[in-house]
């Protein structure tokens, strides 16, 4: 006989179903509004975003300044790209440039000084909302005037300066950080409204002289129009809702600019593993061979010839590269096997730089790899450098800290990330 304690009713066992699925409902509303909470409420990945805004920076800086002696053959009247042939290109594929609004000498150095300046400044992480602007039209600029002279690398300094100017990246590591540690606002002074006052200035010339596409008018002038209603709202309601409005919106357009770099990096190196799969020069091993003997890719032929001798060290960093770059995107979700391809792939780079000739390549793909380095690292790597430069100077660390602001709450956006 079957006890009454065993015996389940038929209206029972649809309630126990319903209270689980219930209960699982429950969880998942739970798990998305804390994952909302998150990703609205902070701004995340502020050292991955600070590491990627200097590596840009830092790389675009270094390949303006080498040169800058050539400045005028690769992007100036002297080039044999000439002013008319980029105007004709220019005005069938849009591509912005302020380089078209004057074929001067003049306007040209005036061009380079300020994509100098505006790279060294955001380096440091000075009034970084504005320079990332600049940075951003520099960048353009430069590039889209003589489309021929660039590579993989300026490809990528192209598309990342695009996403800056969305992200919150001076959250650490920055001289913005340091003022609102100080002064309880990064945009206290009157350097932040003179600057976007002179930015102002521009847009009028550009609309009525038809310098600028209609597009790319309407973006400069919303960036414009946002800082200034910032401004306004830190000023005068700094605790007030206007405030948390502006940082909901602050923090969705960072994520999802630290979203789209992540999946840029993503699609650069699966793209370029598949493509190599598919070709017969990666599989024999002549894709790496081959630019080993060429004089132009071998600044040392000495380490060049001994690499290509042996055939076992070409094979194995034939397919390791593709193997490598293939793998990548897949190892996202496991922490430690995306730390040992994360470090073979900047190896692979540095090689590049090194054996082939190709720095500013190398620097850029090593500044995108850098969204994907951990935290804890990160912390420790700033940790070291600023007992490195206290030792070396005997006072405080300077930008390179994570300061403490004095006024928690007031700026959301300089505040240090917590320690993992």
């Amino acid at each position: 006989m079957v006890d009454r304690a065993d015996r389940v009713s038929p209206a029972a066992a649809p309630a126990g179903a319903g209270a689980r699925l219930g209960a699982r409902v429950s969880a998942l509303r739970s798990a998305v509004g804390r994952g909302l909470a998150r990703v609205t409420g902070e701004a995340l990945g502020p050292y991955q975003s600070a590491v990627v805004r200097i590596g840009f920076s830092t790389t675009w800086l270094l390949f303006l300044l080498r040169e800058f002696p050539n400045r005028r053959e690769l992007y100036g009247p002297d080039g044999p790209w000439s002013w008319q042939l980029a105007e004709r290109l220019i005005g069938s594929n849009h591509a912005f440039t302020v380089l078209m609004w004057s074929d001067s000498t003049l306007w040209f150095e005036i061009v380079y000084a300020l994509a100098l300046g505006s790279a060294a400044l955001l380096l440091v992480g000075w009034r970084t909302r504005a320079m990332s602007v600049l940075f951003m039209v520099g960048v353009l600029s430069l590039q889209n005037r003589s489309v021929f002279m660039g590579d993989g690398g300026d490809n990528v300094i192209h598309l990342m300066a695009l996403y800056l100017v969305l992200t919150r990246c001076a959250r650490v590591w920055s001289l913005d950080a340091r003022r609102a540690a100080r002064t309880g606002s990064a945009s206290t002074g009157a350097a932040g409204p003179v600057l976007w006052g002179l930015l102002g200035l521009a847009l009028p010339y550009a609309a009525f002289a038809d310098a600028v596409g209609a597009g790319w008018l309407a973006v400069f002038a919303t960036l414009w129009v946002v800082q200034g209603l910032w401004w306004m709202v830190e000023r005068y309601e700094p605790e007030g809702e206007g405030r948390a409005t502006l940082d909901v919106i602050a923090n969705l357009l960072h994520n999802a600019g630290l979203l789209v770099i992540m999946a840029e990096v993503c699609l650069i190196y699966a793209t370029a593993g598949w493509y190599k799969i598919q070709g017969s020069r990666w599989q024999d091993g002549t894709a790496l061979y081959y630019p080993l003997g060429l004089d132009y890719f071998t600044p040392w032929p000495g380490l060049s010839a001994t690499l290509a001798a042996s055939g076992t060290l070409v094979m194995l960093l034939t397919y390791g590269t593709v193997v490598v770059q293939v793998a990548f995107p897949f190892t996202l979700f496991n922490r430690r096997i995306k730390n040992v391809l994360l470090c073979a792939m900047m190896l692979e780079h540095a090689g590049i730089a090194v054996l082939l000739g190709l720095p500013f390549f190398s620097l850029a793909m090593i500044a995108a790899d850098a969204v994907f380095l951990p935290t804890v690292f990160l912390v420790w790597l700033g940790a070291r450098a600023r007992a490195l430069r206290r030792g070396r100077t005997g006072g405080p660390a300077g930008f390179a800290a994570d300061p403490e602001p004095s006024a928690p709450g007031r700026e959301q956006e300089y505040a240090p990330a917590p320690a993992p």
